[in-house]
């Protein structure tokens, strides 16, 4: 059986993005967007993983961040409520 260290590293970000989906208070609870770069759960998402955040600096209530691996995304917003979206780009070939 071969292995595809792609589909390993694509699924250990699948299973990541479903624990913060499921208890997202758990994860996503910071003052600034330094404290999400500080997160040491974001060092579970596989090695390749991008992500970025904005918001919250400079008296903002409002958090937006995004993290990427392959062709999914995480997108997190926090605003009144915290909301949590898993997607994938609509233009990935999978044969690519």
């Amino acid at each position: 059986m071969l292995l595809s260290l792609d589909a390993f590293k694509q699924q250990k970000f699948d299973q990541m993005a479903t624990k913060i989906i499921a208890d997202p208070e758990t994860y996503l609870c910071f003052d600034s967007v330094s404290d999400f770069y500080k997160a040491t759960w974001l060092d579970e998402f596989p090695q390749g993983t991008t992500w970025s955040a904005t918001g919250l600096d400079d008296g903002a209530e409002h958090f937006y961040a995004v993290i990427e691996y392959g062709y999914q995304y995480l997108l997190i917003s926090r605003t009144t409520s915290i909301a949590v979206k898993l997607g994938t780009r609509e233009n990935h070939n999978k044969n690519n």
